[in-house]
């Protein structure tokens, strides 16, 4: 393959990585999805093909369809225990974010809630919400009716509901609402996160990746009471950690997320969903396969000073 044809792929990487993680909700998936893409674009007859961005745009869509069809995947994500790979700001996968619609669709909330769509809705929500091409476009790619693209966009959007409609934290204000819940929970008084809650906040946990299943917390106080558990010093707590971490605080996905790190490595994240300037959702992730590559892109930012030492 010649450097023009490598150099017109490698374009768009970011644009079909960004594309297939959506659809995906893994960075790993994603980056292999488009790797197979690239093997396809290097076997192509080049002369055939019109529009390569059009092109590459369906065949990363439709080998993630595959993916999303595959046994393997539906029994890892079948259990319930499964969230999706959190990303910090700045990470070229997550895509275009100029439009609501674009921060939305990249949220945890939503990529949990597209578990719930089937792989072609869920394929036509994103390629029409974040990358906002026309029905007929997504109808050629997923070799659908145009009339088929409008119903399945109409489901998934019910289904889906206002889960995002929160998303679009700056790095301040982030920083300020981190700050305040750790506060809150660091002091010992439940009221004072539970305060900080809306009165239908709930939470989910992947345990650190021990859990057979995801931990959820329905109510505030149940929150409340895990995350004052999760402030508590001891000394068990710091052997099995290897230390004293230290809390930062970054948006992740569109959201005002706090970061737990030891060294140079981040051993949890907790990710905060705002509406109406509550927390109404809070996503905790500490298992190490889901932290690699938000990891990476932490150790090359700045992250200035940390909020506090956690024990």
């Amino acid at each position: 393959m010649d450097t023009a044809t490598v150099a017109r792929f490698e374009a768009g990487r970011h644009r079909l990585t960004s594309l297939a993680y959506r659809l995906l909700g893994s960075a790993a998936d994603a980056e292999d999805t488009v790797q197979d893409a690239f093997l396809r674009w290097q076997a192509a007859d080049r002369d055939y093909v019109e529009v390569p961005e059009a092109w590459l745009t369906k065949v990363v869509t439709n080998l993630a369809l595959d993916r999303l069809r595959s046994a393997q995947l539906r029994r890892e994500r079948a259990v319930g225990a499964w969230l999706p790979e959190p990303l910090l700001d700045g990470d070229p996968m997550l895509g275009p974010a100029e439009t609501v619609e674009q921060r939305e669709s990249v949220t945890l909330a939503v990529l949990t809630l597209m578990e719930r769509l089937s792989p072609v809705e869920r394929a036509v929500y994103v390629l029409r919400e974040a990358f906002a091409y026309p029905h007929t476009e997504v109808a050629e790619i997923l070799d659908i009716t145009e009339s088929a693209s409008q119903q399945h966009l109409h489901r998934a959007r019910r289904r889906i509901g206002a889960a995002g409609h929160h998303a679009g934290t700056d790095q301040a204000a982030a920083r300020r609402i981190v700050a305040a819940f750790v506060e809150a929970a660091a002091s010992g008084r439940t009221e004072r996160l539970v305060a900080l809650l809306t009165d239908d906040a709930t939470g989910l946990s992947d345990g650190a990746g021990l859990a057979a299943t995801l931990i959820r917390y329905s109510t505030p106080e149940r929150i409340a009471s895990a995350m004052r558990a999760g402030f508590t010093p001891t000394p068990a707590k710091r052997r099995l950690a290897g230390g004293s971490p230290s809390i930062y605080a970054g948006v992740i996905n569109g959201c005002p997320a706090m970061l737990v790190t030891l060294g140079d490595r981040v051993r949890g994240v907790v990710v905060l969903e705002i509406r109406d300037d509550k927390i109404c959702g809070v996503r905790g992730i500490a298992s190490p396969d889901r932290l690699g590559r938000l990891g990476e892109w932490w150790r090359r930012q700045g992250h200035g000073a940390p909020l506090r030492e956690w024990w």
